[in-house]
């Protein structure tokens, strides 16, 4: 019984994985507005139904590549070292990030991430529903900070604090695709895009260095 499960879970896996990497190969080479649900079914070989089973809409087809990154946030404020601030939690990972050139920080110059991410910019639905998951992770910082800081109902200093740390890694992450999007390289960006995220971290010491520690 147990095996049975097993190769229906693995079976499931294969047919999203499989309907996944045609919808991505279709939008890259089309543009995601040119390319249907019903095109993505039939490249797939299965219905317009089963796609729907596994992503709910023609977004989804897209967005479950950052599905892992959602709540990195999140993660790192409740990972943090002893004694460190979720502020300065956030900027050690981030510069950590660009150092590594991570997906994460905007900083990759990998022809494929670059096509991917033209793609969802130039897709209104795309940046949507970018902005509405932004606006969930705010959400989700604020419940963690307010119960590390034993806030009382009501207190607005955590959703504020979280909307602006929120708001710190989109804006940099914003820029350095921009940059890499319009043909700078990785390499020649980084030493910008360090100093970029240390100085915007650094206004936000005053008011949050040591909030949440």
């Amino acid at each position: 019984m147990r095996d049975g499960t097993g190769l229906r879970e693995r079976k499931k896996q294969q047919t999203r994985r499989v309907i996944s990497e045609a919808a991505i190969a279709m939008f890259l080479e089309r543009g995601f507005d040119q390319v249907s649900v019903t095109d993505v079914a039939a490249a797939a070989d299965v219905s317009k139904m089963t796609v729907f089973n596994y992503f709910p809409t023609k977004e989804d087809l897209v967005l479950h590549r950052f599905e892992d990154h959602f709540d990195d946030v999140v993660a790192i404020v409740l990972n943090r070292k002893p004694g460190e601030s979720a502020l300065g939690a956030l900027r050690r990972h981030f510069l950590a990030g660009l150092d590594r050139h991570d997906v994460t920080s905007g900083l990759n110059d990998d022809e494929q991430v670059l096509a991917f991410q033209r793609m969802v910019m130039s897709a209104p639905s795309l940046r949507f529903r970018v902005m509405e998951q932004a606006a969930r992770t705010v959400d989700a910082l604020a419940a963690v900070l307010a119960e590390q800081t034993g806030a009382e109902l009501g207190d607005i200093t955590p959703r504020v604090a979280a909307s602006q740390l929120c708001s710190i890694r989109i804006e940099l992450v914003r820029e350095n695709v921009r940059r890499l999007v319009a043909g700078e390289k990785a390499d020649y960006v980084h030493a910008d895009a360090v100093t970029a995220a240390q100085r915007a971290f650094a206004l936000l010491e005053d008011g949050l260095g040591d909030y949440c520690v």
